[in-house]
């Protein structure tokens, strides 16, 4: 048989609210809030030092594969061509053009004149 009891009903505990004291004196909503900026502040940290980027579509992903494979066929290439000091012929470049013999000037004649004096005089020592 059921006895009757004289107690009073328990006491159902308070609904959980955005207001209920959680932690350290802290509300539920002031928890989550600063738990989903440390989430965040870590999501981005990790995107930053590795950069991990999520193509957004199949023709990005295929653009990001081409330009990858692009650049490793032009590395390779790079790494055939000799230095720039080695080359005989840099392609494109303009031929030299022979050196022209230079304009005789007054001086010049002068010098030429002098220089031939004085090898005269030092063959006349000589003899």
């Amino acid at each position: 048989f059921l006895q009757a009891t004289t107690e009073p009903p328990k006491k159902k505990p308070d609904p959980v609210t955005s207001e209920t004291v959680v932690i350290w004196g802290l509300r539920l909503w002031q928890v989550i809030g600063i738990f989903a900026i440390f989430v965040l502040a870590v999501i981005i940290t990790l995107c930053c030092i590795f950069k991990c980027r999520i193509p957004r579509t199949k023709k990005e992903i295929e653009a990001r594969y081409a330009q990858r494979q692009a650049a490793k066929t032009y590395a390779d290439k790079l790494e055939t061509v000799p230095p720039l000091n080695e080359l005989t012929e840099i392609p494109g470049a303009q031929v030299a053009e022979e050196k022209k013999e230079e304009v005789p000037t007054v001086s010049g004649k002068v010098d030429k004149a002098q220089g031939k004096k004085d090898a005269s005089k030092k063959k006349d020592g000589e003899k």
